[in-house]
């Protein structure tokens, strides 16, 4: 707890364009690390450090962007399941986060999520420009964690189709944007539901086809989700392990998006040891 304190006092002792680099910096120290239990370890520190710059700095859209990414990531990736209260709780800071710096990035955009369904569309038109895409990519993905962590509540549940609104104005803006993960995010929405109760296995597949596509072998997750979310549900042996030994067989450390693949990898390994009971 002491050295958490005396990094918190180094880093509120700067001012300037520093501050401003230092979330981008420490995001991407993190993104690029190759130890999933020192991550794990030491990003508690970071995410009060975090929160800390974010009160500090209240008008800083990159601190609201790093806190909703950083906060997003913890609950995804090493918060357990069985922690759900938790995954709870991070989750809403996320999409506060996110909320937050869309607000400061266009003022039009602090009522978006008290917007009625039928606005909500057409509202989201007026950003279509590569400027709007991290603020869109922030609010689409941590409104879909939030949806997931918060999967017990069907008032939560009905708002699946405003987060899929809003990643499908990302794809009509750059389709394959942070290597086709807005598209991954589109093709787990469209699995939820086999097509005995509705669902739409073709579109959905498309959708992580595109994904494979823009990620070009770098964005392991996409082969991991595929397999998961699509193959399982659809009960493909052969899709689900092949993805899977793709995904094993190819090179993890990419920059930002190497501490992701590692975690890919793994869920890959296990997914795969599990599939001749699963299937």
């Amino acid at each position: 707890m002491m050295k958490t304190l005396i990094l918190l006092a180094t880093v509120l002792s700067l001012t300037g364009c520093a501050t401003t680099r230092l979330p981008a910096n420490l995001s991407n120290a993190i993104l690029n690390s190759d130890d999933l239990v020192t991550v794990n370890d030491g990003l508690p520190a970071y995410l009060l450090m975090i929160d800390a710059l974010s009160a500090t700095y209240p008008k800083s859209e990159s601190l609201h962007l790093t806190a909703a990414s950083l906060n997003g990531a913890y609950a995804g990736v090493f918060v357990p399941d069985d922690q759900k209260l938790r995954k709870k709780r991070m989750s809403e800071k996320a999409l506060n986060h996110a909320l937050q710096a869309f607000c400061l990035h266009d003022k039009t955009a602090c009522a978006l999520q008290a917007d009625t369904r039928e606005d909500f569309a057409g509202h989201l038109a007026q950003w279509r420009d590569a400027k709007d895409l991290p603020y869109l990519y922030a609010l689409g993905t941590s409104w879909a964690s939030y949806i997931e962590a918060n999967s017990d509540d069907w008032l939560v549940i009905a708002q699946l189709g405003l987060a899929e609104s809003i990643l499908k104005q990302v794809v009509s803006i750059e389709p394959g944007y942070e290597k086709g993960t807005a598209l991954l995010y589109l093709g787990v929405m469209g699995s939820i539901l086999p097509p005995s109760l509705g669902g739409k296995p073709d579109i959905a597949q498309g959708y992580f086809e595109a994904a494979l596509a823009a990620g070009n072998n770098e964005n392991l997750i996409i082969h991991v989700y595929y397999a998961a979310n699509f193959a399982r549900l659809m009960f493909d042996q052969e899709l689900h392990d092949r993805m899977l030994q793709q995904a094993l067989s190819l090179d993890p450390y990419v920059e930002g998006y190497t501490l992701q693949n590692v975690f890919a990898q793994q869920q890959a390994q296990q997914l795969l040891e599990s599939s001749n009971d699963y299937f």
